[in-house]
């Protein structure tokens, strides 16, 4: 699995037209989309990863000092500010530009596998951080953020 963080003051995701899906059922009601300070992590899934890769990434992201404390040092986790987290689906993280100018996404997981895998690092999500908004999967999606720092942070699982 991939990841892309991005520190944010605010965020939020707009879907397709600027109506608000269900998430697949998964999250009563209307879901959450926008946060205050926290995380923007942007969810890719490659075809051969599973749920010991998400839970590898979230404990990760979960841990990582990427917040400044009052000496101005990335010292702080995400639990430590009280952060929350924007979750966003992006297949195009396992874009391969090797040849030609049209990007190929074969190293992308299987939509149905990939469904699977981030509603299960919502889950994960979830069960740590008080707000999780969410986008949906396979939708077209509008994100804007304020980026703090900046400060983004790649990370993929077969690196970690």
């Amino acid at each position: 699995m991939r990841a892309l963080l991005q520190c944010a003051s605010h965020a939020q995701v707009t879907i397709n037209d600027g109506t608000t899906g269900t998430f697949d059922g998964m999250i009563a009601g209307d879901p959450a989309r926008s946060i205050d300070r926290g995380l923007v992590i942007f969810l890719g899934v490659g075809q051969d990863d599973g749920e010991a890769e998400a839970e590898k990434l979230w404990r990760k992201i979960s841990k990582l000092r990427i917040f400044a404390d009052d000496a101005g040092k990335t010292n702080l986790s995400l639990s430590a500010i009280g952060g929350s987290v924007l979750i966003v689906s992006q297949f195009t993280l396992y874009a391969d530009c090797k040849r030609g100018n049209r990007p190929s996404f074969t190293a992308a997981g299987d939509p149905a596998l990939a469904r699977t895998l981030y509603r299960r690092f919502v889950e994960l999500a979830q069960a740590d951080v008080e707000t999780v908004a969410v986008g949906e999967f396979g939708a077209d999606m509008s994100v804007s953020l304020v980026n703090e720092g900046p400060f983004t942070v790649w990370l993929d699982t077969d690196a970690l």
